[in-house]
């Protein structure tokens, strides 16, 4: 059996995210090979959708151990920018939820500097998702609560 390349792992947003996430910004992605030529937004390869980086902070205590950021860009692929729910609390960042979550891994090769005795490389993961929600794992608990 071969394993795709692409490979792309359809995984839970409580997975991913336990104890949910804040959304920091959206902005497009930029394909670096198009830039300067005036629309230099990345498509998706597989649907020709535009590709949005939302930046979000992991709110797992575990999720900064290490030495390692808490900040995770999660690409949604959709057609149009998604737009943030309106924060619960006013000054303070909304939280959101992801629609249809795939991870793909892939080896992070930056840290890898003077040759293979010094090579620091990582397995990543690139994280995507087709859209951006206000949590629903929240509101399901505040009923179950109730």
């Amino acid at each position: 059996m071969a394993v795709p390349n692409g490979l792309k792992v359809p995984v839970s947003f409580e997975y991913v995210f336990p104890a949910g996430a804040l959304c920091l910004g959206v902005e497009p992605a930029t394909d670096f090979e198009k830039r300067g030529t005036g629309d230099d937004q990345l498509r998706d390869k597989d649907t020709g959708e535009r590709v949005w980086l939302v930046k979000v902070l992991d709110l797992d205590e575990a999720a900064g151990k290490f030495g390692g950021t808490k900040e995770v860009k999660v690409k949604v692929v959709a057609p149009v920018q998604p737009v943030p729910p309106a924060p619960m609390y006013p000054g303070y960042p909304p939280a959101v939820e992801f629609t249809e979550l795939t991870l793909t891994p892939y080896v992070d090769s930056q840290r890898c500097k003077g040759g293979a005795a010094k090579c620091r490389s990582r397995l990543a993961w690139s994280v995507r998702a087709t859209g951006m929600i206000e949590p629903q794992s929240a509101a399901k608990s505040t009923k179950a609560a109730a």
